[in-house]
């Protein structure tokens, strides 16, 4: 008996757990963060910053998070697919999370997002560049998760479609998917500020309030509107709209032993639900900024209408009553439908997009004398609204409105943002291609935790460490950890996983100079998706320096020290960099730290020699090409076929062994300056290394020459005046002088031995070019056919009278 009701048990407990209910089980959580900011048509500042910002905070949460930075439209493309693969492998109690940030369009009510790499000079381009929105959300909508949250920081003034009918400014308004929210860093039909920081306002706004343990995740979203609007002082009011069918989403949860709020939930419920006439002004228009709907801005202008914020608030009606109205016409999508938008508004943001639709409909643009105008759920605009709808683009700190600053938020709204939150410093560059940028993580509070009832992520270094402070160090690939009581532990990444097992981090020589190499340094930052793994791995693959760069970011923290992607990386193509001539010392001592920046890179101006000796680069590992010091400056691309680089960005393939020479290599003349339409001048590239002698030459030596001001060389332009006494000089005539003239190497260090030559025994070293004294070549290398030697005149006699002359008679001496 006893064995039958053990089975019973066994049988009965399975059906017991899949009965309970969903806050019961485990739930999964499951993100994609994408920041683009490399795109080809302007880059941009903090996209790629925002993404791994946000990546940190959701793996904080419990997220499983796969990220990437400057995808182009293959890669985004995929990078959805493969996320909408794995939410559908996860199984219903399932939260998903999409966040991307970059360039949005919007086009005939539908919302694009941009690739790095889009090339939209028209209207007709945006369907063909960029990925519609909606193909994505309708998947992800029928996979019936417990909740899908999908974030846009991407309404942003654009440099796309500067010819032909314009697009709409912003986003379009959209009604999501029952299982969805849906969020935007500006409300529909309006853009947000470039900021200047390091991170975006929306972005660290969303931050901040995700780690808020206990809020409901639409109030997450209400007190970031609260927020970003007081950061920018009223330019930017986010928005979203929400048909989520879970009845509770918390980010965190608040523990019962807390500290009790400024305003204990009950007041604040009580005065939120109170109407707005019956608060003052302040409290008032923070409750219709909350509410963030037509009624409540209209409510506030009833009760307000002469206040400082009242004009601010007419144009926030007027952005929404014009997105609802085009929305309803466009739902509708028939002719009578647009000839009613556009007697409403026929200036408006949308009447491109009217026209563009009644030609597709093979209608005419303007309406015949009798037609059923559709019947909208919202007014016509009123007049005072036509200034603001009439704008190209509207943005609430249009200088053209001359609007008031908005007040604080009352505290009973928005309490103020934690002391570690205020300003967060810009996080490190990234490791690899590809890879999300990641900030130093300020830990909640101890009374903040994630929701008991989610399945902890896999090898998730901050969410083991949600109450500690982590500090991540690229260069040497350990992990920092600071507990709430200050005490401080270093460790490896892979112990970082198991705070309880974490030991000191043993640093190795390879591990100190090649940290992108290590393979658990990848666990830190969130994972790429799948085909952009593959898609990194290919391209490192096909690189001959085991590595690929992508676009470098002016202004961007994040993507500063990477390369364009498919572009050679520095170093690859032209002569051989003088470090890397057979002959030239490579020591350890002359690597180049991958923290420290190179020396060629500092301020050196075309034409100019570098400041010292180049170094040589002892790092071997393929990864290191990714390193900070292994890439770009900021601005630039990548190496240009034909060209020759600093000796800064040596690839590691490149790179020589102490103790060992690399053959000489020889330049083919498609690599030369003069071959190469598109390289530029001799003067913008580094000295070219002094050439090997072809077979059957002989050993000739081949000396570097000074360059005279205004002197063309061979076939170029003229080279700009280099620095130094050395600039002066007339080159020294050799008995072979090289092809091409090459710039004065610069003078070493005080201090420093300066490099041997190569082909030149080390017993007889060059003198520096500064002494502007020719070069004699030393004993042991190979001498040119002498020169015949000049005929000496014989001595002249002595006691020739004054105005007689000397002459020469059979070999003697005659005075004449």
């Amino acid at each position: 008996m006893p064995s039958i009701r053990k089975l019973m048990l066994v049988v009965l407990l399975p059906l017991v757990l899949s009965l309970m209910p969903g806050a019961a089980r485990a739930e999964k959580r499951i993100a994609l963060v994408v920041g683009n900011a490399a795109y080809q048509a302007g880059a941009l500042a903090t996209p790629a910053n925002d993404a791994g910002l946000i990546a940190q905070t959701l793996q904080a949460a419990g997220f499983d998070v796969v990220g990437a930075r400057d995808l182009d439209q293959d890669s985004l493309r995929r990078a959805l697919r493969d996320f909408l693969e794995k939410a559908a492998a996860a199984g219903p109690d399932t939260l998903a999370f999409i966040y991307v940030s970059g360039y949005g369009l919007q086009l005939e009510g539908e919302n694009y997002l941009v690739p790095i790499d889009a090339k939209v000079a028209r209207d007709s381009d945006v369907a063909a560049e960029a990925l519609r929105l909606s193909d994505y959300l309708r998947p992800l909508a029928a996979l019936k998760l417990k909740a899908g949250i999908v974030v846009l920081d991407a309404a942003r003034s654009n440099p796309f479609v500067k010819s032909g009918p314009p697009l709409a400014g912003g986003l379009a308004l959209v009604e999501p998917e029952p299982g969805l929210l849906i969020a935007f860093n500006a409300a529909p039909g309006t853009v947000a500020p470039e900021g200047q920081g390091p991170y975006g306002a929306y972005a660290q706004a969303l931050a901040e309030m995700m780690r808020e343990g206990g809020l409901p995740l639409a109030g997450v979203f209400d007190r970031a509107r609260l927020r970003v609007n007081e950061v920018t002082k009223g330019a930017e009011v986010p928005w979203h709209a929400s048909k989520l069918t879970a009845t509770s989403v918390l980010f965190f949860e608040r523990a019962a032993d807390a500290p009790p709020p400024a305003v204990s939930s009950e007041e604040a419920a009580a005065i939120r639900a109170r109407p707005l006439r019956e608060l003052p002004a302040q409290e008032a228009y923070a409750a219709a900024l909350e509410r963030d709907t037509l009624d409540g801005y209209s409510e506030f202008l009833a009760a307000y209408p002469d206040d400082l914020m009242a004009a601010r608030i007419r144009a926030m009606v007027a952005a929404r009553r014009e997105a609802i109205t085009w929305r309803r016409t466009r739902l509708v999508d028939t002719p009578p439908a647009y000839w009613s938008y556009l007697r409403r508004y026929p200036q408006g943001p949308h009447a491109a997009d009217a026209h563009r639709r009644l030609a597709l409909l093979a209608a005419a643009f303007e309406p015949p004398a009798t037609f059923t105008a559709m019947a909208y759920d919202v007014a016509p605009p009123p007049p005072e609204e036509i200034l603001y709808i009439g704008r190209p683009v509207l943005i609430f700190d249009d200088p053209l409105f001359a609007f008031a600053p908005p007040p604080p938020p009352p505290v009973v709204f928005l309490a103020p943002p934690p002391a570690d939150f205020v300003v967060l410093a810009p996080p490190p560059p990234p490791i690899g291609i590809f890879v999300l940028p990641m900030p130093i993580y300020r830990p909640v509070p101890v009374w903040v935790r994630p929701p008991a009832y989610v399945a902890p992520p896999p090898n998730n270094v901050i969410y083991n460490n949600v109450h500690n402070t982590v500090v991540i160090n690229n260069v040497t690939n350990t992990v920092t950890i600071t507990n709430p009581a200050g005490q401080t532990q270093t460790v490896a990444p892979s112990a970082a996983i198991s705070p309880a097992a974490a030991q000191p981090a043993a640093r190795s020589p390879q591990t100190a100079t090649a940290p992108a190499a290590s393979a658990p340094a990848a666990s830190l930052a969130p994972a790429l998706p799948p085909s952009v793994a593959k898609k990194a791995a290919t391209l490192q693959t096909q690189s001959p320096q085991g590595g690929a760069a992508q676009p470098s970011v002016p202004g961007s923290a994040a993507t500063r020290p990477i390369s364009q992607p498919g572009k050679p990386l520095p170093g690859m193509k032209g002569s051989p960099l003088p470090s890397m001539t057979p002959g030239a010392p490579t020591t350890p001592s002359a690597a180049i730290a991958p923290s420290s920046p190179s020396p060629a890179s500092r301020n050196t101006k075309p034409g100019s020699a570098p400041s010292q000796a180049p170094t040589a680069v002892t790092s071997t590992s393929p990864s290191a090409v990714t390193s900070p010091a292994m890439s770009s400056p900021p601005g630039g691309g990548g190496a240009k076929p034909g060209t020759s680089q600093t000796p800064s960005a040596t690839a590691p393939s490149a790179a020589i062994a102490p103790g060992t020479t690399a053959p000489p290599k020889r330049k083919t003349p498609a690599q030369t300056p003069a071959a190469n339409p598109s390289a530029p001048p001799p003067s913008a590239a580094v000295a070219p290394a002094v050439r090997s002698p072809r077979s059957g030459e002989g050993a000739k030596p081949v000396m570097p020459t000074a360059t005279v001001p205004g002197t063309p060389p061979p076939g170029g332009k003229p080279l700009p005046a280099a620095h130094g006494p050395a600039a002066n000089q007339a080159p020294p005539s050799l008995a072979t002088a090289p092809t091409k003239p090459a710039m004065a190497p610069a003078s070493p260090p005080p201090g420093a031995t300066p490099p041997t030559p190569p082909h030149l025994p080390a017993a007889n070293p060059v003198t520096p070019p500064a002494s502007a004294k020719p070069v004699t070549p030393g004993a042991a290398a190979a001498s040119p056919p002498p020169a015949p030697a000049p005929k000496v005149a014989p001595p002249q006699p002595k006691g020739c009278p004054p105005g007689k002359t000397m002459s020469v008679v059979n070999g003697q001496p005659v005075c004449k």
